[in-house]
């Protein structure tokens, strides 16, 4: 397995267990909420979804990581695409964080 496939089962996994949110409007009211604690950002999201989303985790001092397409982003979470996943519990993003730092070790 890939860790790109980890990182995105992660994210399956935390949607069953509603400790994520999908969408750009849905993370958006996560931050306005202080409930988010990690954004997760598809490498090819549009650039009016990244200017609605990123200066406003940069703004609240929120980690973002970048991987997966819109479309593998949108099937780990039963969509067809989506531009930002939002993860609400730590220990998930803890895990996310993991995988895709193993990611970026490998060079994958």
């Amino acid at each position: 397995m890939t860790t790109t496939s980890r990182l995105l089962r992660l994210v399956g996994l935390g949607l069953r267990g509603r400790l994520v949110v999908v969408g750009v409007e849905q993370t958006r009211a996560a931050v306005m909420r202080g409930e988010l604690v990690l954004a997760i950002v598809a490498a090819d999201a549009s650039p009016n979804s990244r200017d609605k989303i990123v200066p406003l985790l940069q703004g609240r001092s929120i980690s973002m990581i970048e991987t997966a397409s819109a479309r593998g982003l949108g099937g780990a979470v039963g969509r067809e695409a989506t531009a930002v996943v939002g993860v609400l519990d730590e220990k998930l993003a803890r895990g996310i964080r993991a995988a895709y730092e193993d990611r970026e070790t490998l060079g994958e």
